[in-house]
């Protein structure tokens, strides 16, 4: 009786384990014809998704539009859009950025100490609100940063009373995607007394550097790294080159100076995350101004550490011919793009020599 228990027992744990390993050879094999019917999604199908044009803006590339400014005595009257224009960022990657006037950075803004701004801007975004806010200015974000809604006009009115090298940007929520999406720019506003060293400056430049990530993704911009850090010029003079911020900007189209002079540049980085040391290399900063204020001078820096949005007013000596390299110091960002040239020569021309540096 024992025995016969025994090996009835027997037969059905066999029957049990036989009844298991069926029903894992199913399960397994209705995966894999499951897995062999849907349809494969790779990580550059992903990706592509990521990267697709919001719907909206998709067929839209406007030319870039010419800043408006009038002054009469004090009163300065300023124009600028808001509006989608695509940014070659390197060879062949073109970003559909969200701008001020078709540039990213936007154009570059220079009033006078205690000038009083009438600023008008025009979106010309079908879809998205935007704003401006000005670092230079005092007044209630909620009425002078206020949004201005697709296809219409915003005026509004303050008073630049700061001295310095100050970021605008567009503020409207969230503020984030409109930065890294390419809505900022630089505005200086010139002291009434000038700097103690105006008599000894030979060349004045304008500088900014941006970050880019991937296009209008929030979750990159918040918590991933720039895919590139950039430098751009900004127009002081007719003859001198305006540009976007691309990886090859100021290296295509380097500063020139001649041998002795003393170079000054408005330097300003808008961000939106990282900070920037900006450095030249083979030099030595003679006088610092930081924030671009008169009153916050200091001499004899190799490095100026920028936060986001932080400006200064850099001035060096260039003792010999050659390319001066300038950088941020945080050599993981230079890497991604942000190096610039400075090219002196006898005469302060450029005399077609090739550009090597960092």
């Amino acid at each position: 009786m024992l025995k016969t228990k025994s090996n009835l027992l027997f037969v059905v744990v066999i029957l049990l384990i036989g009844l298991l390993l069926a029903s894992c050879g199913t399960s397994n094999d209705a995966r894999t014809k499951s897995e062999e019917t849907a349809p494969s999604v790779s990580m550059s199908d992903l990706e592509k998704q990521k990267s697709e044009v919001i719907k909206p803006h998709q067929g839209i590339n406007d030319e870039p539009v010419p800043v408006t400014m009038k002054r009469e005595g004090k009163d300065v009257f300023i124009g600028m859009t808001a509006q989608i224009t695509d940014i070659e960022i390197k060879k062949g990657y073109n970003y559909k950025a969200w701008t001020f006037n078709g540039e990213a950075p936007g154009p570059l803004v220079v009033v006078n100490e205690g000038d009083t701004i009438h600023f008008t801007l025009e979106n010309k975004d079908p879809s998205i609100p935007h704003s401006m806010d000005f670092h230079a200015v005092h007044t209630a974000p909620n009425k002078g940063f206020a949004n201005v809604m697709p296809n219409e006009e915003g005026t509004f009115s303050y008073q630049a009373s700061n001295p310095g090298v100050f970021m605008y940007h567009c503020g409207t929520a969230p503020v984030l995607a409109h930065i890294a999406n390419g809505m900022h720019g630089v505005i200086i506003v010139k002291p009434t007394a000038g700097y103690p060293t105006d008599d000894e400056v030979d060349k004045e430049y304008v500088v900014i550097q941006n970050e880019w990530y991937k296009y209008n993704d929030l979750d990159d911009m918040t918590n991933g790294q720039p895919s590139q850090v950039v430098f751009s010029t900004k127009a002081l003079k007719a003859d001198q080159a305006n540009t976007n911020g691309t990886v090859t900007a100021v290296k295509d189209k380097p500063l020139l100076a001649k041998v002795g002079d003393k170079v000054r540049i408005y330097i300003n980085n808008v961000g939106p995350n990282e900070t920037s040391s900006f450095h030249v290399v083979g030099t030595v900063f003679d006088d610092v101004y930081i924030d671009g204020n008169p009153a916050n001078h200091f001499k004899g820096m190799q490095t100026v550490m920028l936060p986001a949005s932080g400006g200064a007013v850099v001035e060096f000596t260039v003792k010999e011919e050659g390319v001066y390299p300038f950088v941020t110091h945080q050599f993981n960002h230079a890497t991604k793009g942000a190096v610039g040239y400075v090219k002196v020569t006898k005469d302060g021309m450029d005399d077609g020599s090739e550009l090597t540096g960092h």
